[in-house]
């Protein structure tokens, strides 16, 4: 049986026409599993019996299955979804006051290897499909009774961060079909102002996502120089700061509507907090429209590092702000339940072991 989630609307119109059927039916179908988020053919009361029949034969619209399902005292919920070949993700919500973010996932572990991050500690196993990318944001919903899809005043899930398990420029043709589904108005119509994606450097795709998807970009940055950010983060041997930097300005002149790149930074105990680290950050991202994203280390057993101290992430802040960078300080959400930045690890031992 195939899964009708994560075609596209091309996809899915070709589909269509090798059944039989005129081109009207997609848009009836992309209604009903992403505007309305129906599974069950047989409930579709627009299409004739004799379509949901056929539909039933040989396509599905699945979901990935819950195998856990936490709460934090914040309010940030992390689920563990398990698809069809037993491989698993971890995917999070975060709430603000009225609106909230869904953190996706693009791949089943990771192989960049960032020596802070507890997700870098699993073995890649493989990229997640279309499908499994934009499934997630979908399970998310059912969870929170969010359909029909909300208009963007009233959604709760309203923002989606691809920061979760995985590089996702390294799954970057899953990750365009997906990103367009989300934002597609006849569907989630999630505005691709809502949408970032982030990547830890892959600099040769970045200058791409404002031309073919027209996101927001946020930089997993986390150094001041080379020298530190090759310690830490291994894709820098590849792809350099001078490197990385040059891909911003490409994304940034590119884009239909200019906006801030978010620079992501995690601030860790003696290796990249110091004021000097701040004044070499400035000359660094100069020209370039951005915001820091500074981050207390979430600590992870075994993992090496020390969290920065609160009054030293403070005075790091005002250098940038000195400088009129917006520098806000993140407040980590989830940390009870391991779903905090950098946090996130599936439950994939007994696959790996197999």
């Amino acid at each position: 049986m195939q899964d009708l989630v994560g075609l596209s609307n091309e996809q899915l119109t070709s589909l269509l026409s090798e059944m039989g059927e005129k081109p009207f039916r997609t848009k009836q179908l992309w209604q009903w599993i992403y505007n309305k988020g129906e599974t069950d053919f047989f409930k579709m009361s627009s299409l004739s019996k004799a379509f949901q029949q056929k539909l039933s034969e040989k396509y599905i619209i699945s979901r990935p299955e819950v195998i856990t399902e936490k709460n934090s005292t914040d309010g940030t919920r992390k689920w563990l979804f398990r698809f069809a070949d037993g491989n698993e993700v971890e995917t999070v919500y975060i709430p603000e006051e009225d609106r909230g973010a869904v953190c996706l996932s693009t791949q089943v572990g990771c192989l960049m290897g960032c020596k802070f991050c507890h997700t870098g500690t699993q073995k890649m196993l493989r990229n997640l499909t279309a499908g499994e990318i934009v499934g997630q944001f979908m399970a998310a919903r059912d969870s929170y009774g969010e359909w029909p899809s909300p208009t963007n005043e009233t959604r709760f899930l309203s923002n989606v961060v691809v920061m979760g398990m995985g590089e996702p420029l390294m799954n970057y043709d899953n990750l365009v079909q997906a990103m367009r589904i989300l934002t597609d108005g006849q569907g989630i119509a999630l505005s691709k102002r809502r949408v970032t994606v982030s990547t830890c450097g892959i600099a040769d795709k970045i200058p791409n996502l404002a031309t073919d998807l027209g996101v927001k970009l946020a930089i997993s940055l986390h150094a001041s120089n080379d020298s530190i950010r090759n310690k830490i983060m291994p894709i820098n041997k590849k792809y350099p700061l001078e490197v990385l930097i040059k891909a911003c300005h490409e994304f940034q002149a590119r884009q239909q509507h200019r906006q801030y790149i978010t620079m992501e930074y995690v601030l860790l105990k003696g290796v990249n907090d110091s004021l000097e680290n701040a004044k070499e950050l400035i000359q660094l991202v100069k020209g370039l429209e951005v915001k820091f994203n500074l981050i207390p280390f979430n600590p992870w057993e075994n993992c090496g590092f020390e969290p920065t101290s609160n009054n030293q992430i403070h005075r790091f802040a005002r250098v940038l702000e000195d400088a009129y960078i917006a520098a806000p300080i993140r407040v980590s959400r989830g940390q009870d339940i391991m779903a905090a930045c950098g946090q996130l690890k599936s439950a994939v031992k007994k696959i790996q072991e197999k």
